[in-house]
């Protein structure tokens, strides 16, 4: 008796200090963003997932009154800049701007610092880029079928570039070749970029990339469109028409992006992030830049963009087992 009163009158004591805490901790959860947020990005500057994750950011910035300063962790098909999220203090001032790269990698990786599932905390998705099969000039081709034929005279002798082993732009390729027949040698780059730089320079013949990445090469003729990679035409090139339309019925796929932090984040901050990005996504600056780019925004609950990526391991899982692709 004497000993459950002794419980009784440490937990009194012991009270008066949990609901200080308490209120402490919510004090700093009003209060956020009191300094500069970080968001990083997972892949080098100037790609197709930085120019959206800028976008973002400073319109987020303008939103909440601090700097989102975006930190670009570009290489190993953006694992490098996960790991560093994955450790960062969840405090609410680290955000990860994701791809369908954290859906690659568990797959991808039979070894990671980080699990997708467990080590983040999903905010919201944010866009989804259509992606295009590109060719150079110098191919003798105008459309879809008329490549495949040509690709399959030539049997190892074309290349195709992408942003790295396993990314998004590797793996559609891939499973273009291997579902119209075609051999070719893939040539991994670090990030978008300098795979594009070289498309253009012909050291590779062809690559499948985003659009808002693309663009610029199409309407300045550097590059041809052959197709849009996802299901759907882009409004942007109405003329261009889709893998599956032309030559393999069924084929998607799109890049996909969206925002997570770290692991035990406090919801609160979590929630106002989920607003703030989602209103963000609403704003006319930000969809007359997203158009231009050929994105299209998206916008989530953090529940529906947590089972959204758990559902997008699972295919990706199975896409790349079919396909044969390890990186480890």
């Amino acid at each position: 008796m004497y000993a459950t009163r002794r419980k009784i009158c440490t937990a009194l004591m012991m009270l008066p200090l949990t609901l200080a805490a308490g209120a402490q901790a919510n004090a700093k959860t009003d209060a956020w963003p009191e300094r500069p947020i970080t968001m990083i990005v997972p892949f080098p500057p100037g790609g197709p997932t930085d120019l959206i994750a800028r976008v973002i950011a400073k319109q987020l910035s303008e939103q909440v009154g601090q700097a989102v300063v975006v930190d670009n962790r570009g290489g190993a098909n953006g694992t490098i800049g996960m790991t560093a999220a994955a450790n960062a203090k969840a405090d609410g001032y680290t955000l990860l701007y994701n791809t369908s790269s954290i859906a690659l990698s568990p797959n991808l990786y039979s070894k990671l610092a980080f699990d997708p599932t467990k080590d983040f905390d999903a905010v919201t998705s944010t866009a989804v880029i259509p992606m295009v099969l590109l060719v150079h000039p110098s191919v003798p081709v105008d459309n879809v079928q008329q490549f495949i034929d040509y690709a399959k005279k030539k049997p190892g002798e074309l290349s195709y570039g992408s942003a790295g082993a396993g990314n998004v732009t590797h793996l559609s390729a891939f499973l273009f070749n291997q579902s119209t027949g075609i051999e070719a040698e893939h040539i991994p780059y670090r990030g978008s970029a300098p795979a594009m730089t070289d498309l253009v320079g012909g050291q590779v013949q062809f690559m499948t990339n985003t659009l808002n990445d693309s663009l610029p090469y199409i309407h300045e003729k550097r590059l041809k469109a052959l197709a849009i990679t996802s299901a759907k035409r882009s409004d942007t090139l109405p003329d261009v028409p889709t893998v599956a339309e032309s030559a393999v019925s069924g084929f998607d796929m799109g890049a996909w992006q969206g925002i997570v932090v770290p692991a035990g984040t406090p919801p609160a901050i979590v929630a106002r992030l989920n607003t703030e990005v989602r209103a963000a996504l609403k704003s006319q600056t930000i969809l007359d830049q997203l158009a231009a780019q050929g994105a299209q925004p998206l916008g989530s609950s953090a529940e529906e963009y947590d089972a959204y990526i758990h559902s997008e391991i699972k295919r990706w899982g199975d896409v790349i087992t079919a396909a044969g692709v390890k990186l480890d």
